[in-house]
């Protein structure tokens, strides 16, 4: 895998997307289609967050879980 820091005046990308990339670490990986250009994230703890947002899934539902586990191992 490669990592390369963008820069425009490197890469011929459309305006748009170099916009959104400027300044950013990527992956470069070969696939069937061409070359895959995928942001690195700087913070993945700051990525992850609303991962769960919808999907009914809350800190109470966790505890309810958590207390079952614990019930279960007495």
């Amino acid at each position: 895998m490669i990592s390369a820091k963008v820069h425009a005046d490197e890469l011929n990308l459309p305006v748009e997307i170099a916009r959104k990339l400027k300044g950013k670490r990527v992956t470069i990986s070969e696939v069937s289609e061409g070359f895959l250009l995928k942001p690195i994230s700087e913070d993945p703890i700051s990525e992850a967050r609303g991962i769960l947002k919808g999907k009914g899934f809350t800190v109470d539902r966790y505890l309810q879980y958590k207390q079952v586990e614990k019930d279960l191992e007495t």
